[in-house]
């Protein structure tokens, strides 16, 4: 009778443990112990990786906690260097991938948004992904083709349309900005695409990633062969068809679907 009360009290002892153990290790018991310290950074870095891992999706905006990190990660060196790095891989891959035919249909697709052009200038003055985004506000701010190049990717395009590659811009903005979009393009740097895919009308119904999907489907019938995609969401690489490989650039201000 009393080793069973003593194995009874041993168990009910380690039961509280282990609730403490992982209290302990619950991330908001974290913050009210630590305040902004050391495990909000951490907990704000792991929420932005498993963004670029593709397991937390769907978000409309960026926990408000976070926000300070996500911008201050999206305007550093280190975010910087993390496409630097994605280029890199894009331009080893370029030595030895593309055996082209000379038939003119060898195709490599970019993404606009943050993969050509950056919208950092936008998000810095409308809460840096920590407001639900305001479509009408963007699409504004659009229209006054400013936004900047990426310096990683602005040699990297050109070094790719030099290869002989025939380049795809395939993005979600509407085709009623193609104008304003076509002007940024060209005014800081990017010249000699094939095409500027947009959504048009019957487009917008769709998803991003079925809209993208559709998208290289109609170059898939065309003849071309895609050799490689690169962009910010993943929602760009996703579905059939699919590229030989894809580049995935980092972007956790916002998430398209």
């Amino acid at each position: 009778m009393q080793m069973g009360k003593l194995l009874g009290f041993l168990l009910l002892s380690s039961t509280l443990f282990i609730g403490l153990v992982a209290a302990d290790w619950n991330i908001l018991n974290q913050k009210r112990k630590n305040g902004v310290g050391s495990s909000l950074k951490n907990y704000c870095e792991s929420w932005r990786i498993n963004v670029e891992l593709n397991n937390i999706r769907g978000f409309e905006v960026v926990p408000q906690e976070c926000v300070e990190y996500i911008q201050k990660y999206m305007t550093s060196s280190q975010y910087k260097a993390d496409s630097q790095r994605a280029i890199e891989e894009v331009t080893l891959y370029l030595t030895s991938c593309c055996s082209l035919n000379g038939d003119g249909k060898d195709a490599w697709i970019f993404d606009v948004d943050d993969t050509l052009l950056s919208t950092v200038p936008y998000f810095k003055k409308h809460g840096f992904g920590g407001k639900k985004l305001n479509s009408t506000s963007l699409e504004a701010w659009m229209r006054e083709s400013k936004a900047p190049a990426l310096e990683h990717t602005l040699k990297l395009f050109h070094e790719i349309k030099d290869t002989g590659l025939k380049i795809f811009l395939i993005s979600s903005r509407k085709e009623t900005l193609r104008s304003f979009t076509v002007d940024n393009l060209i005014k800081v740097g990017y010249h000699g695409w094939t095409s500027l895919m947009l959504r048009g009308l019957e487009d917008e119904v769709l998803e991003v990633q079925r809209y993208k999907s559709k998208a290289r489907q109609h170059l898939i019938n065309e003849g071309y062969r895609i050799w490689g995609i690169i962009g910010d969401q993943w929602s760009s690489f996703e579905g059939p068809p699919s590229a030989k490989r894809t580049f995935k650039l980092p972007n956790s201000i916002y998430y398209l679907a």
